[in-house]
């Protein structure tokens, strides 16, 4: 329709031409041209959303997908006719109001909402559900049937329903559960967990049940929130705690969702490699051989017992055989695994021994020496000795060695996206 919509101008163009005669015409001409180009705007699926409209669009819709864009952007040129398109087939299959909305924003003339949302790059997709702005972006392939899929996968009911106790304790916890208790579907605290759930959907497991099946493990009229956890893996402070907040707040639940479900140490793979590095914080990375999960464990434990409440760094496992150029690029191969190694996005530095991580204080002084400059001084300082020097030093006293990162490489890419320069010292 959109298309359509354009093609008539050049129709009528044409078969005016020849007949332009005067200014009088031209007037006409032109006036008849705004008008079709601003019906082609008005039947846009996507909306055009602004400081003064964003507030009410989210509040009045249960999902809604941003396109930050800038009109010089040759990506945001790309994704325009795609995202327009994505857009009139979602609504016509999710018609009703306050379903689903997809809008776009003019970071040019919208700065005070990019500098908000924080966009270091166009396109950026984000996404609000319930009114709440998600950490997680739209990362996916820019087609139109993917961003149909996205959005019937999205507001896809995110708990699963139990409807017996059986089925309760045979449910799979994975990374964290949070289980609901509650009197009935229909009441105000259960859509409050609903809402949050769809939020963070991807980071928890969610279950609920209702009515008789529940009475006897809630208060009398009474609804009821759990964390479970896998008792077996040491990824979380606590196993199994009770919610305690206010059941209707969105803010206050999250938080504690997020607090809960959220793992220590995460996975990485080439599915979330770009999101994470958007976190900016530098990752501890574990190589490890998916033939021996031993390590893995060992690891979470270690950082558990010793580093719970370390937030300058992510700590992650990933993968050998998948990650094994930067092994490669370190000098390591799948052979030398377990590896410990720190990603500052600048300089890669190995931990020397995986077998310290058991020592209290050893793996903390390697991050405190990544903050301090230590691990990138202290290795010139020992290579400009070395070089000089006519004696041996042993390699078991040689300081980290500084390579150069290569998990920036896995960053949104310039092939992709319209990067925002932005300067970032060695730490």
């Amino acid at each position: 329709m959109v298309h359509r919509i354009f093609e008539e101008p050049n129709n009528v163009i044409s078969g005016l031409k020849m007949k332009v005669t005067s200014g009088a015409d031209i007037l006409i001409l032109v006036t008849f041209l705004v008008v079709q180009l601003t019906l082609a705007v008005e039947n846009s699926s996507v909306v055009s959303v602004t400081s003064e409209n964003l507030g009410g669009i989210v509040e009045s819709n249960e999902l809604v997908l941003l396109s930050f864009y800038t009109n010089w952007c040759r990506f945001s040129q790309i994704l325009a006719p795609i995202f327009e398109e994505a857009a009139a087939r979602i609504h016509q299959k999710f018609p009703d109001n306050g379903s689903v909305v997809l809008g776009k924003i003019d970071c040019d003339t919208e700065e005070e909402l990019s500098d908000k949302f924080d966009i270091l790059k166009y396109p950026t997709l984000k996404i609000v559900r319930n009114g709440l702005i998600s950490n997680q972006e739209y990362r996916g392939q820019r087609s139109v049937e993917a961003f149909v899929q996205f959005v019937e996968k999205e507001l896809s009911d995110p708990i699963k329903e139990f409807h017996s106790i059986d089925e309760l304790k045979n449910a799979e916890v994975g990374d964290g559960m949070v289980i609901g208790y509650f009197v009935s579907k229909a009441h105000v605290e259960y859509d409050c967990y609903r809402k949050v759930a769809s939020v963070m959907r991807n980071d928890c497991r969610f279950m609920a049940g209702f009515g008789e099946l529940t009475k006897n493990l809630r208060p009398p009229e009474k609804n009821v929130l759990i964390f479970r956890g896998d008792p077996s893996d040491p990824n979380h402070k606590d196993y199994y705690s009770e919610y305690s907040g206010n059941m209707t707040s969105l803010r206050d639940l999250s938080v504690w969702i997020h607090k809960k479900c959220l793992p220590l140490v995460r996975e990485i793979n080439f599915d979330n490699a770009e999101e994470l590095s958007e976190e900016g914080l530098p990752f501890v990375l574990l190589f490890y051989n998916k033939h021996d999960m031993g390590p893995v464990q060992e690891f979470k434990t270690a950082i558990q017992r010793q580093l719970a409440d370390e937030n300058r760094v992510n700590f992650l496992t990933a993968d050998g055989e998948l990650f094994k150029h930067p092994l490669y690029h370190m000098g390591k191969s799948v052979g030398d695994l377990p590896v410990v190694a720190i990603d500052s996005f600048v300089h890669m530095y190995l931990f020397p021994r995986f077998e310290d991580i058991h020592q209290p204080g050893v793996l903390k002084k390697f991050i405190d020496d990544l903050f301090s400059g230590v691990l990138h001084f202290n290795f010139h300082l020992a290579l400009e000795a070395y070089e000089k020097s006519e004696s041996t030093i042993d390699p078991a006293e040689f300081p980290p060695v500084a390579h150069e990162s290569k998990f920036k490489e896995l960053r949104p890419s310039k092939h992709r996206y319209t990067l925002i320069n932005r300067s970032r010292d060695e730490l």
